[in-house]
């Protein structure tokens, strides 16, 4: 029997019905939220999904967001190829063990048997490093800060709606840096952008820590993560940054001339952020009418409703009313539709755009129009008011930054609890069915590997706090292991997972 977990993304992708509750079946409301707010559509190859309009919208905002605050921190968008020789793939031993099992290879092209097998690539590191040999020379050229984004493939047995499938979109980061020193920071403070980009535009309130180092990326020194929760207590990793070392450095022979004139090593790192993060959003935010859209992301921020009156004078005041509203807010900068599909009562139009996870939904009939107001219904609370329309661009501004806290703040709340500190294996095994659980570690991976298997939950990570703008880990905690009591200096979030 399929863990409900696995279930995800084995789904219809239209859905006029009912969305079924999430304390009834998590896994199938994931899979009606999605068909409701019309994001994917199912391709030919099996684990490929299309992106319908709505869901690349919100790919694209994320993609604008996370694209300005690289740029603010030095770097520049590059592109490189899609196939990858299998000889590159080869060149780094725990890379390629690592993603072996997912790679998709290409034999022919143009009817003939190639020389050499090629890779679809699953990630870029080794083309990007057999590229960084040509344009690394001096101490003068680094560090070198670039950025991609791009489609790559991993061959997934179990495909999910963004949450893993075979071909996914996403950003791929990777620097050159003079020191190791140089390339650990540099890999810590892209994760501070990281975490900022998912608390202040998506809002799904993550925990940022460090992976074990049997959870880490193939090759790496050390993966950083962040782990934010789902509303069934699951964790979902959302973003990685990687301390790569020398490793493809040396695996490609790049190498600088330093001030002294001597030859030294290129220390790397890499960082991913993938549409899995709409997966995020759909599980951290929806309700039981459909998904939920944060403000920032949401491809229609306010949809205007025009509620017809008895005769055709007064119906045409409402219309008049509405598309002078909707040119009012496009000037503010705001996304905004007027909903006029005939046929439809406005009862069918709020249903839609409920399930469509519009933050902002404005009525206006006949009265409205002759009190110079329109109802404001919120998305996120289901709270109606009256709003003037005299200032109404500089009220729903307010009330649009109203509900992105408030998902926030109601992120956060959620997470909190229900994280518990645990001492014993009988309180992970409770625990991990509802949530997180903080527990001391003796950072077996034996103990990892039997934790998982009798209880499902997962290291998820060494927990960093935050401290201005950098984290650090949190103080040493001594004494027995949760799971099997051997003696363990620190604590870890455990918690099952997507």
């Amino acid at each position: 029997m399929l863990d409900p977990a696995d279930q995800i993304g084995q789904e219809r992708t239209t859905n006029d019905g009912p969305i079924i509750p999430r304390a009834t079946d998590f896994a199938q409301w994931y899979q009606d939220i999605i068909a409701a707010a019309e994001l994917v559509d199912q391709a030919p190859v099996r684990g490929c999904y299309i992106l319908r309009p709505n869901g690349y919208f919100i790919w694209e905002s994320i993609q604008r967001d996370l694209d300005a605050r690289f740029k603010q921190h030095g770097v520049q968008n590059a592109y490189f190829p899609l196939l990858i020789p299998m000889s590159f793939i080869m060149k780094e031993a725990e890379h390629v063990e690592g993603f072996a099992p997912e790679l998709a290879v290409v034999t022919h092209g143009g009817g003939e048997a190639l020389e050499e097998p090629l890779v679809v690539r699953p990630t870029s590191e080794t083309v990007i490093w057999s590229t960084f040999r040509k344009w690394i020379r001096s101490h003068r050229d680094l560090p070198l800060l670039l950025n991609q984004w791009c489609n790559v493939m991993r061959w997934e047995k179990r495909p999910r709606a963004f949450l893993r499938t075979a071909e996914f979109l996403w950003q791929e980061g990777h620097t050159a840096h003079a020191t190791a020193e140089e390339a650990r920071q540099y890999a810590l403070e892209n994760h501070v952008i990281y975490y900022d980009f998912l608390e202040e535009c998506l809002g799904i309130g993550p925990i940022a820590g460090e992976k074990p180092p049997h959870e880490r990326f193939p090759g790496a020194l050390a993966t950083f993560t962040l782990e934010p929760m789902m509303q069934d207590g699951r964790a979902l990793q959302t973003g990685t940054s990687h301390d790569l070392g020398d490793t493809f450095g040396r695996a490609f022979d790049v190498t600088y001339q330093g001030e002294d004139g001597q030859s030294h090593p290129v220390f790397a790192t890499s960082w991913g952020m993938s549409t899995r993060t709409i997966g995020g959003v759909l599980m951290v935010h929806g309700d039981d009418r459909g998904a939920v859209f944060p403000p920032t992301i949401a491809p229609v921020q306010v949809a205007i409703v025009p509620v017809p009156g008895r005769d055709d004078a007064s119906t045409r005041a409402v219309e008049t009313t509405a598309a002078d509203l909707r040119q009012t807010l496009t000037k503010a900068g705001l996304r905004v539709t007027v909903d006029t599909r005939p046929g439809l009562r406005p009862g069918a139009k709020f249903f839609h755009w409920e399930r469509h996870g519009t933050p902002l939904r404005l009525e206006i009939g006949p009265r409205d129009v002759q009190a110079g107001q329109v109802m404001a219904a919120r998305r996120d609370t289901g709270e109606k008011m009256a709003v003037p329309l005299s200032g109404i661009a500089t009220a729903v501004q307010s009330t649009l930054d109203a509900i992105q806290m408030n998902l926030r703040m109601q992120a956060h709340a959620r997470r909190q609890a229900r994280t518990y500190t645990v001492e014993t294996r009988a309180e992970i095994e409770e625990t991990v069915l509802k949530g997180y659980a903080f527990t001391r570690w003796c950072e077996s991976r034996e103990c990892a590997a039997d934790m998982q298997a009798q209880s499902r939950g997962t290291i998820r990570c060494f927990p960093f706090e935050k401290h201005g703008n950098e984290f650090r880990p949190i103080p040493n905690d001594p004494g027995p292991c949760g799971w099997c009591g051997s003696h363990a200096t620190r604590r870890v979030l455990v918690g099952r997972s997507y």
